[in-house]
Formats: C-alpha cells, sequence, structure tokens
C-alpha cells in the first residue's frame, strides 16, 4: 500500500515553495536522505531530501508548481513493506518508523536552511562575468490591497513586538525601529511592507496611519502589438524587494577612479599556472578580494554597518567578501569567507568552486550570508563605468569595468598602459565623500604597487 511522503520544513517563515527540479520518477528505489525535489524558495534553492527508503509510486507535484510545507509530494512504497497478509500487522511499526525518518529529514532540511531567512543576495563566474550584486532578503507576501485592514498603533516597549524574525532583520538594515511600525495584520501583525510604507512616510514626514503606496499601473501593453507574460521567480522577487529597498532607503554615492593594471596583469599571467595547478583560475577578481580585505582593515568603517533605530555603528572585525554571479536563474552573491587569512592562490581556487555551485543551483542558503562587504565584476561583459547597488546591511560595494590599454603620460612621455576602471558605492549616512575618495585612492595604489599590500594590508 502506497504511503504519500509531504513536503518538510524548509526553513523559518517559510510556508511553500516552487518546485524547479524534480530527481526521481515514479518506478525508481529511493534511499533514505536522497534528494528528491528541488524547491525555489525567496531565498534559495533547496534540495529535499527523502524521509524514507523505498520505491516511488506516483508524483504529485509537477514543475513549476507550488508546493506547500506539509502537503503530499509523492507517494512510494516502503522497502521492508510486508507482503498484503501481514501488511495490517506490520502497520504500526511502519508509520512510526516513516514519522521518524520524516522528522530525521525535516530536521536536515531545517539545517540547511535555518539561516535563509538572513540570506541574502547574488554573483560572477569565476570567469569575472559579474553583475551588480544584492543579498536576497525576505519578504513577507503583501497585504491585499482592496479593503485594507486599519493600521493597529505600534506595541509599546513593554509588549512583545508582532512580527516575523524577517521582518525584523529587514526593518533594521534599513534602519527603523520596529516597535515604531504599526501593523495592518491580524491582530497588528506587521508585514514587510507596512515596513516599508511607515519608511516611506517618515521621509516625506506624513503621519504613520496611512496604508503601502500602490504601484502605479502599467497600461494594457497588448493594444499595441503581441506581449508574453511569466511569473517572477521566488528569487527574483526576492532580489528586486530587496534592490528597491536599498535603493530607496541607502543614500547613494558611487566614485570612480582607474587604476594601472599594467604590472599586476603581468604578474596574473605569470603565476597564473600555479593557481590552475591548484584547480583555481587567478582572475583579475581573485587579485580584487586580496586587495579589498586589506583595505577594509585599513578603513574599518567600510567593513561596518549603521544600525539607525540605535543610532550605533557596528565594527565587524572579520572580513567577509561577497562576490556577484550571474546564473541562468539571476543574480546570486556566495560569499567568501575570512578573505584577509587566505592567499590568492586559495581565494583563486574557492572563487572558481563557489562559481560553479552558483551555476549548478548548488548553494545554500549559508553561503549566501554574513558579507562585510560585495564585490561586483562586469569587466566580462566590457563597459567602462556602472553605479553598483549597496548590498544591505554592508555600507559599500565595489564595481571592476573591463581593462584597456591607454595611452597614459609618463615621465614625460605617453606610453600605452592597462587602465582598470573601479567604482565604489557606499552609504553615505555612515561614509563621507573625504572617506571615499580616500579609500577609492588606496585601492588604485594597491592595485598600482602590489608591494602596498604587505606594507600596509
Amino acid at each position: 500500500m502506497a504511503t504519500p511522503f509531504n513536503l518538510p520544513a524548509l526553513g523559518e517563515n517559510i510556508d511553500a515553495g516552487t518546485v524547479v527540479g524534480i530527481l526521481v520518477a515514479a518506478g525508481d528505489r529511493v534511499e533514505e536522505n536522497q534528494p528528491i525535489l528541488e524547491i525555489e524558495t525567496d531565498k534559495a534553492n533547496l534540495e529535499v531530501p527523502s524521509g524514507f527508503s523505498g520505491v516511488v509510486t506516483e508524483i504529485l507535484v509537477e514543475n513549476g508548481a507550488t508546493a506547500e510545507v506539509g502537503a503530499p509530494v509523492l507517494m512510494y512504497e516502503d522497502a521492508g513493506q510486508a507482503p498484503a497478509a501481514a501488511a495490517e500487522e506490520s502497520a504500526a511499526e511502519t508509520t512510526e518508523g516513516e514519522g521518524q525518518a520524516a522528522i530525521e529529514a525535516a530536521e536536515k532540511l531545517e539545517k540547511a536552511a535555518a539561516e535563509a531567512a538572513q540570506a541574502a543576495e547574488v554573483p560572477e563566474p569565476a570567469t569575472e562575468s559579474e553583475v551588480p550584486s544584492s543579498e536576497v532578503s525576505p519578504a513577507s507576501p503583501p497585504a491585499p490591497v482592496s479593503s485594507p485592514p486599519a493600521a493597529v498603533p505600534a506595541a509599546s516597549g513593554s509588549q512583545p513586538v508582532p512580527a516575523a524574525p524577517s521582518v525584523r532583520r529587514f526593518a533594521r538594515e534599513i534602519g527603523l525601529d520596529i516597535g515604531q511600525v504599526p501593523g495592518t495584520g491580524p491582530a497588528g501583525r506587521i508585514s514587510v511592507e507596512d515596513v516599508k510604507s511607515h519608511s516611506r512616510q517618515l521621509s516625506v514626514g506624513r503621519g504613520a496611519a496611512a496604508g503601502p503606496t500602490p504601484s502605479a499601473p502599467l497600461p494594457d501593453f497588448a493594444k499595441w502589438g503581441p506581449v508574453e507574460t511569466e511569473p517572477m521567480s521566488n528569487l527574483r522577487r526576492a532580489a528586486a524587494e530587496h534592490l528597491s529597498a536599498a535603493w530607496t532607503n541607502i543614500p547613494h554615492v558611487t566614485y570612480g577612479d582607474k587604476a594601472d593594471v599594467t604590472d599586476m596583469e603581468a604578474l596574473r599571467k605569470q603565476f597564473g599556472p600555479a593557481a590552475e595547478a591548484a584547480g583555481g583560475k587567478l582572475t583579475m577578481t581573485a587579485i580584487a578580494l586580496k586587495i579589498a580585505a586589506a583595505a577594509l582593515k585599513r578603513f574599518p568603517l567600510f567593513n561596518a554597518s549603521v544600525d539607525m533605530s540605535r543610532h550605533e555603528i557596528i565594527y565587524k572585525k572579520y572580513y567577509h567578501v561577497g562576490v556577484a554571479v550571474d546564473t541562468d536563474r539571476g543574480l546570486v552573491v556566495p560569499v567568501i569567507r575570512d578573505v584577509d587569512r587566505k592567499n590568492m592562490i586559495e581565494l583563486s581556487v574557492e572563487l572558481s568552486e563557489v562559481a560553479a555551485k552558483a551555476r549548478d543551483r548548488k548553494l545554500s542558503p549559508d553561503d549566501m550570508q554574513g558579507s562585510t562587504f560585495t564585490i561586483s565584476n562586469l569587466g566580462g561583459f566590457g563597459g567602462t563605468f556602472f553605479a553598483p547597488i549597496v548590498n544591505a546591511p554592508d555600507v559599500a560595494i565595489l564595481g571592476l569595468a573591463r581593462s584597456r590599454m591607454e595611452q597614459v603620460y609618463v615621465d614625460g612621455t605617453f606610453q600605452p598602459r592597462l587602465m582598470l576602471p573601479l567604482m565604489i558605492s557606499y552609504d553615505h549616512r555612515l561614509v563621507d565623500g573625504a572617506d571615499g575618495a580616500r579609500f577609492m585612492q588606496w585601492l588604485v595604489q594597491a592595485f598600482e604597487e602590489p608591494f602596498l599590500l604587505s606594507l600596509e594590508g
């Protein structure tokens, strides 16, 4: 007799996900903890392990469908299922074993996604084909726009604030006190839309009672020609929410300059084979990782976060750098940890590994959180300048464009030099213009004179 396998918990505050991969078929024999589904949430792609050992008899979901936690996704027959005559005798034992297996599977999946609510955003392949990054921040679904419930006054300091952990974190990232946000949900529960609405109202000096500002309606594009519509993926929707919040709430400044990397490029080519022998590729991004870590130690303000609700600056004593990676499902930002403790060959190998994991959809939520600074390299696509968006709660992001040979006036003559465009976008609430200029000039000098890394890094 077939038994349903229900979708186990996917992580904190995640009730459902989109099926993006079915890894088994009817008739397949499955071992316990074998991946059977790939589910996309607004935080990451997760592989769902089986909670049983047996034979799949029927698949109950389809690619692209939404699967809810606790709902059946397939049917199976247990590997140790007794013949029909003895089935009733062993039913209780079988059910108990399946329940325990399901619990263990859920625990494994929750462990993999426990930090998903804090994951962020987003990417570049090791070939230096990168795009502006964003740590994806989770977002609760907006309240219906028709007949919105009246906002419940913000909770007092002595009362618990009715908000999910992801909503609390979102409020912290944009500098709001969650206790001051009126909730429009049941019993005054606060959603991400409530936080955004409160932030918009504060920015224009209005009161906190108004509801969320609706998006401007779009025209009927079909009047002018054929159109095709497809829903946003969970990842794209979350990225859009996060980037919109970052752009709205962080006063951005972008400062650009060029570094003469003629000598650095010669060293990169000279020592590139050593990195390849170790399994990596010595790209300009790998070099930028090491230079950025040294710069963050030299200028700790750029390795900080700002907490406007408490009027505090949080200085981090670790150096985890996110790298924007372009994938077929959108931008992701895996994080290279403890960059300051690794040499360039180690960084080259790790960068190649995380880029491959990103392309193969193997990144876990833990792989994409905890950054203190971000690098986005668009050099693989060309261009001379772009303004990357700060990956909150970081306060700065470094952008690299394509290096080009240019005539540069050196020692009385024009010489062909390889020039690398660099852009630093920063949070002007914490970083002043002079700070940004000093940080950039140090970066430029480090790219031009590698000895500076040993001297001051």
